[in-house]
């Protein structure tokens, strides 16, 4: 049998143009000679189209487009997913064979965890039937379907499953492809099946979809895998019909069997038999090599900020360059995503900015080729001190003068992006989000938050990466040498206000990731200084953060869809 996985990028709601790209990679997979071919789940509709689902319309409209698909499937079967309103609205894989929709797989477990809502949209199913091509016996699953360690999957097997095959939409973060793998590995062995995972690729929001499709024989061996963060037709030949053998040789199913009251009894749908390819041999699978995580996270910044823009219809962004890291990495992550001529560098210095800063911006935006102005603020914010002279009085200038500062390149960034249709990508990172070391309608203006789930320590890792990728200094080591500092008053560094960000970040990801206490922190060796004081900021930011653009989601749990706290909350840990 010859599986392709067709690993796609669809956009949410844009029913024409992901028919356009399965037909496109269904016609990829006949030439190619595929028996079977898999797509991405809800690959109609894009994922997660989130309230579109609560219009009629929208489903009906999907499920002409799904029928428009399935016409042409003849001379091959594709397994593609759609939603389905039957009574009720199911998340399901359509077996589609001969010109029609064969069978309707609905979706069984419906996670509604983390960035998952999807007990908001669908019913769950209760299918259990197989798919019968030529001798092979093939059980179809949807996503979470195969990260439940039981059914459907067990009773698949027991009922005779050679080949399970997985459409998925399985989000990102950093090393989720190894947890991945890992757990799939386990089902293939556990169910003595072979395994085939479609999933998506792509950026839609702040979700990524990364790929990394993959196949996999009964010992949990890797016969083929996708690259991640790039479309892919991942074409390989199996027998999922060795099975057997492991099979008669492995008792333990026979007791599961005995104890489930027998083999499930399903029904088999016959959707058709194996041909041979077109020059009789083998195709030599594709096996990406596993990405480190300083590269996951380019590739996955890149790849969200590329979609964001194009999906949405932009043609160029803005970024405003200070001389610091984090703007220096969105300006080289921005020209690698983009081209250096979609990309424009503007500096904005202040009375308290130093010359190094000031000669850094330049650098960095003649280093990246990218299109460079220099707006000076000071007349600005002089006119601002006047208008505000009187009401202020005699007060002494605090963090409202530093705040005025910002907002105003907030402002010019703006209307530059209002007068020219360029995206604001803001350059603020998580460990600046995470304690509201940045200023509403100031740094943290804009369309798009690039480095909203980068750690600080992780901005300078991926600064040093980008370098090394590129051979030379894209990104000035001056910039990467330099201590952090807003540059808002005179001698200012980011220590005046915060701990460390190596000492930070680790609390960070500890209160804010995985939700320790205070207690368990102070027990586990963290300085009490920091978590105290890093505890109290993060509590009282929380209004600022449900104000920041959306951004990529890169760690097990980001600010937005993936945190909700309240704002009134008098909660302290």
């Amino acid at each position: 049998m010859r599986l392709a996985l067709a690993q796609i990028n669809t956009v949410v709601g844009d029913l024409a143009g992901n028919r356009d790209r399965i037909l496109a990679r269904l016609d990829e997979a006949k030439e190619a000679a595929a028996d079977i071919v898999l797509f991405p789940e809800l690959a109609v509709t894009g994922y997660p189209p989130e309230d579109l689902l609560l219009r009629p319309g929208f489903v009906r409209a999907a499920e002409r487009t799904l029928h428009a698909i399935a016409r042409a499937t003849r001379g091959i079967v594709a397994l593609v997913g759609a939603p389905i309103f039957d009574r009720d609205l199911f998340n399901a894989c359509a077996a589609c064979a001969a010109g029609e929709v064969k069978a309707l797989y609905r979706k069984r477990f419906l996670p509604n965890y983390g960035v998952f809502d999807e007990d908001r949209y669908f019913a769950p199913g209760d299918d259990l039937f197989l798919l019968e091509h030529g001798r092979t016996l093939i059980g179809p699953t949807i996503c979470e379907d195969i990260w439940q360690p039981g059914p459907p999957a067990t009773d698949l097997a027991l009922a005779g499953a050679e080949l399970i095959a997985n459409i998925s939409a399985s989000p990102f973060h950093v090393g989720r492809d190894r947890e991945r793998e890992e757990m799939l590995v386990t089902r293939a062995r556990d169910n003595s099946v072979f395994l085939a995972f479609c999933n998506a690729v792509g950026g839609q929001d702040e979700l990524i979809f990364d790929g990394h499709s993959l196949v996999l024989d009964d010992e949990g061996t890797v016969l083929a895998r996708a690259p991640g963060f790039e479309e892919c037709l991942l074409v390989v030949d199996v027998d999922p019909t060795e099975v057997v053998a492991r099979r008669l040789r492995d008792v333990r199913r026979r007791a599961l069997a005995r104890e489930r009251g027998g083999i499930p009894h399903v029904a088999v749908i016959h959707v058709g038999a194996p041909h041979l390819s077109a020059n009789g041999r083998h195709i030599e699978p594709v096996i990406a090599e596993p990405l480190d995580d300083l590269e996951q996270m380019r590739q996955a910044l890149e790849l969200g900020l590329r979609d964001y823009v194009e999906k949405n219809g932009f043609g160029e962004i803005v970024v405003g360059v200070s001389g610091g890291i984090d703007s220096a990495v969105v300006a080289a992550l921005a020209t690698e995503a983009l081209g250096a001529e979609r990309v424009h560098c503007v500096s904005m210095p202040s009375q308290f900015s130093s010359e190094a800063t000031r000669a850094d911006a330049r650098r960095l935006a003649e280093s990246l080729g990218c299109a460079f102005m220099e707006l000076p603020i000071e007349p600005i914010v002089e006119s601002f001190r006047h208008v505000l002279a009187e009401p202020f009085g005699d007060r002494e200038p605090d963090l409202t003068e530093e705040n005025v500062q910002a907002r105003t390149r907030g402002v010019l960034l703006m209307a530059l992006s209002n007068k020219f249709g360029w995206l604001l990508v803001a350059t603020g990172n998580k460990s600046e989000l995470s304690v509201g070391y940045a200023t509403l309608y100031g740094d943290m203006a804009g369309g798009f938050a690039l480095l909203k789930d980068v750690f600080k320590t992780d901005v300078f890792r991926l600064a040093r990466h980008l370098n090394e990728r590129a051979g030379h200094e894209l990104i000035p080591q001056s910039i990467i040498d330099r201590a952090p500092s807003a540059e808002l008053r005179a001698d200012q560094l980011d220590e005046d206000s915060l701990p460390p960000y190596p000492a930070l970040d680790r609390v960070l990801e500890a209160y804010v990731e995985q939700d320790r206490s205070r207690e368990e922190l102070a027990t586990d060796g963290f300085d009490r200084d920091v978590v105290e004081r890093a505890i109290a900021m993060i509590d009282r930011a929380e209004y600022k953060r449900r104000q920041a653009p959306p951004g990529v989601k890169l760690r097990p749990k980001a600010f937005g869809r993936d945190r909700r706290t309240p704002i009134t909350n008098r909660w302290r840990d």
